[in-house]
Parts: structure tokens; C-alpha cells; sequence
């Protein structure tokens, strides 16, 4: 089941990719920086074929992420301590700090 959804995950990825790629920009570069004045979907609307079937393949996406890491995470088991037998050393002798003005020597 875990092999089923990742390979149908990549599929929808390529899918996605593809889809994406096909649709044909409506303004210039002017946009992306804020010079656009035009609505959020500009003036034809947020309709069309390949823009509700790339949001069809974003929904498909997203599910199988989610079940992936579902299934994935179930068949692990409980994890570990990372840090499991590991020796503590003794802890080191704080530094003596010598006195503020004046020619102190520091103890070797």
C-alpha cells in the first residue's frame, strides 16, 4: 500500500509539474513586483479547464502526502533515544577568573 501511493504520489507530482507549465500567463513581468492593477484572477475570471484541473491535481497531492506519512509513520516503530549508553564524563572544573585589576597569576 506504501509503494502504491508514493509511485501514484510521483505520478501527480509529474502531473502537476506538466500542468502547471501549460498555462499561459496573462500579464507581463510588471506583476510579480506589484505593477498589476487588475483583479485576483484578473479579467476572464478564475474558470477554465486546465486551471480546475490543476487544482483538482493540487487537492490529489496533498492527500497522498498525507497518507504516505500516515501509512509511513505506522509502520515504524516506537524510536529510540539517540543518546542510549552513552558515557557521561566527569564534569570539567570551572575556570577561575582572576580578580579585576591588579597582577594576579593563574593557578596551573
Amino acid at each position: 500500500m506504501e509503494n502504491l501511493i508514493l509511485i501514484l504520489h510521483i505520478v501527480i507530482c509529474l502531473l502537476l509539474m506538466v500542468l502547471v507549465l501549460l498555462q499561459s500567463g496573462k500579464e507581463g513581468m510588471g506583476v510579480i513586483f506589484g505593477g498589476g492593477s487588475s483583479s485576483l484572477f484578473g479579467s476572464t475570471g478564475a474558470g477554465g479547464m486546465l486551471a480546475k484541473l490543476t487544482a483538482f491535481m493540487a487537492v490529489i497531492f496533498l492527500v497522498t502526502s498525507l497518507s504516505y506519512n500516515v501509512i509511513s509513520s505506522r509502520d515504524r516503530h516506537k524510536a529510540e533515544d539517540i543518546v542510549v549508553n552513552v558515557p557521561i564524563d566527569a564534569p570539567e572544573p570551572p575556570v577561575q577568573v582572576p580578580p579585576a585589576g591588579g597582577n594576579a597569576t593563574v593557578p596551573q
